[in-house]
Order: C-alpha cells, then structure tokens, then sequence
C-alpha cells in the first residue's frame, strides 16, 4: 500500500519534469527590447522637426489658409499614421519580407512610371512627383527607395560571395537600381534618383562588392550623368549655382543665398526661436526642403550641431544593430536602410550651406512631408526590427 501511494505521488512530478524539459529545448531565445538611444534619438528628432514646422511653416500657412498651424496639424497626422504602420513593420518578423521584395521591386517601377503620365500623376515645384488627390497624394519616389533597399538586401544575401563577380553581383543589383532610378530623373528629380544610386553603391560595399568593380561602374555611369545634367538647362543651372551662387542671387542662386543669409544671421545661438526673418517669403521651401536653414537661423550654430549630432548617434547605434543581425539580409536591411537615412540627411544639410547642388530632397523627420516621415519612420522601425531578434 505504501509504495503504490509512493509510486502514484512521484508520477506527477516526474510528468511535470520531462513537460518542463522538452519545453526549455522549444523555447525560442528570447526577443530583446528595442535600443533606447536608437529610438530616442528619432524621437528627439520628430519633436524637433514638429517645432520647426510650426514655426517655420506659420507665416506661409497663414498666408494660404489663413491658419498658422496647418502644416503642423498635417504633419501630426502623418506622424500618427507612420508610427502606427512602423509599429506593424516592428512587430512582424523582417525575413518574411524577403519574398516580398521582387514583386514590391514591380509594383514601385509601376507606379514610378504613373507619376510620369499626365492626368495621373502631378506635377507641383516644376516636378511630376505625385501620385493620388493633392488632399490624400504620396510619393512614389519615396516609398521606392525603401523597396529598393528591401530587394537589395535579399538579392545580395542570395548571392553570398557572388557579389565579388561583376557580371552576376555588381551589375544586376545597379540594373535594378537604375530601372527605379530613371523614372525618378524624368520627374525631374535628381536628388532622390542620386540616394538611389549612392545608397546602391553603400550597400555594394558592405556586401563585399571589389571596389575596382565599383570605380569601374562609377566611370562608366559618369559619361551618362554629364549628359543627363548637360542637356537640361534647370540641370545646368543648379550647377551653376552651387559653383558661384553670388553671380545670380536673384535667380538661379535665389535658394543657397537665402539659405546662407539664414544660417549666418543664427550665430551662436540664434536669433529665437519662432523669431525667424527668412520663413516670410524670403527663403523658398522654408518648412521643407530648407527647414535646416531656419534651424540655424532661429536656434544658432549649436542647433546645427545638435541635429547633426543626433544623426549621428542614430548612425552609430543602427550600425552596431545591424552587425549583430541573426543573418545576412538582416545585416544588409538594417545597414541600407541606415543609409537611406543619413545619406539624405547630409544631402539636404550640404544643400543648404552650399555644400552640395540644390537637390529636392528632405532632411528626414524634421520635413514637412507625409510620405518622407512615413517611409523614414518605416526604415527605423525594420532597423529596430533586425535588431530585436537576438543573433542565433
């Protein structure tokens, strides 16, 4: 009797034992907690970027919708509707998104070339860019890019040690990325098809591309840019005014002169917040391609130095994700994506301290622009995602 009560009271924890070990072998690591100085510098940076927006878009909306906050009430909403969808983008596993890419590749080239047919899609700033209602329109340009890091990360993690051969690495990747690249350039927009291209060449390097096959492709591309800029005159200009923009401070070099007077009447400090001269119809685009140049006007050079400095830790603690990516296409999406962000960033800052040709691109999350906030917000939420699954 005895040992039949003992044998029956030891079973169940032997049962619970053995569940409990065959458990601890299925548990899967862990997921870890998204990086603090990651999203804390983007959050900085969204703040900062609804602030200047406010200030430096209020005299232009009044002016057009006698509201000086309508910029700013738009941009929050495209702030709500990026962080809800970056949240998807955070939460569903990255390399499920790998299948996804050639077919995303078709579906952008498809709707790159509608921007480019009249009646479908608009043109505004002397660029056929949009697509849509001009109440509920998006960039096609923009969500391209993001595709465009997307396929080259799965490809080049396809292909492994294939991206050291030019015919099967180097070339297809920059066939893809000037197929999506051209439509860009007949908008026109020069900018955006240039970060397309620079941010093809990052990603080749980080794969392990040889460089003198890189040298190799820039010789040969160059011939075809010097064209490009040559035979169109608003091109030509644009060079031209990045060389001396003084000689037609009235026209041409209206922009950088504007942008220059701006950053140097700042100082050290600025002249105040919300005290800004230029945002009344001096400086052009002062809440969108320019809103750097207010910074600097209103906040000083240490506002200057403040933005740059929080690229660059959002530079640094992206990089350090991506190396410890589980995989190669996480490390490659994490990393292209990180380029996205930044080249663009030192773009738009070259831009306006006459450091680079006047381009149409947008410092990301300070902007005003829906589609700009919401793909740069999708490009930080698939790093955070890479960098949440722990390296196996």
């Amino acid at each position: 009797m005895h040992a039949n009560r003992l044998t029956v009271s030891l079973s169940p924890s032997q049962g619970r034992s053995n569940v409990t070990q065959s458990s601890s072998k299925n548990t899967r690591p862990a997921l870890k907690p998204p990086d603090a100085l990651l999203l804390g510098s983007i959050a900085f940076l969204i703040a900062l970027g609804l602030v200047m927006v406010f200030s430096a878009s209020s005299a232009t909306a009044y002016l057009e919708y006698h509201d000086t906050a309508h910029y700013f009430k738009r941009q929050a909403l495209y702030l709500v509707a990026g962080c809800v969808l970056a949240y998807g983008a955070y939460r569903v596993d990255y390399r499920k998104l790998r299948k996804l890419a050639p077919a995303l590749v078709a579906i952008a080239f498809v709707l790159l070339v509608l921007t480019l047919i009249p009646h479908v899609g608009y043109a505004a700033g002397g660029s056929r860019r949009w697509l849509g209602l001009r109440a509920l329109s998006f960039q096609p340009s923009e969500i391209g890019k993001l595709i465009l890091v997307l396929f080259l990360a799965a490809k080049l993690a396809q292909i492994g040690e294939g991206v050291r051969s030019l015919s099967k690495g180097v070339a297809p990747a920059l066939f893809i990325t000037l197929l999506l690249a051209a439509p860009v350039l007949m908008e026109p927009d020069m900018g955006t098809a240039s970060i397309y291209v620079f941010t093809a060449f990052a990603l080749l390097f980080t794969a392990g591309a040889r460089i003198e096959h890189l040298i190799m492709c820039v010789l040969v591309m160059l011939p075809a840019a010097t064209i490009a800029v040559g035979t169109s005159a608003y091109k030509r200009a644009r060079i031209f005014a990045f060389l001396n923009p003084w000689k037609d401070a009235q026209n041409t070099g209206f922009h950088i002169v504007q942008s220059l007077l701006a950053l140097g009447s700042g100082g050290l400090f600025g002249v105040g917040l919300g005290a800004s001269r230029q945002k009344y119809q001096y400086l052009p685009m002062s809440h969108t391609d320019f809103i750097f140049s207010i910074i600097g006007e209103e906040l000083g050079l240490l506002g200057c130095i403040a933005v740059i400095a929080l690229f660059v830790l959002f530079a640094i603690r992206a990089i350090n994700l991506a190396l410890k990516a589980p995989d190669r296409f996480g490390m490659l999406l994490a990393m292209g994506c990180t380029f996205l962000i930044v080249i663009q960033a030192f773009i738009n800052i070259g831009v306006v301290t006459s450091s680079w040709p006047v381009t149409g691109v947008p410092l990301p999350f300070i902007s005003f622009g829906g589609t700009s906030l919401i793909v740069s917000l999708l490009a930080v939420a698939l790093i955070a995602n890479v960098g949440r699954h722990p390296t196996d």
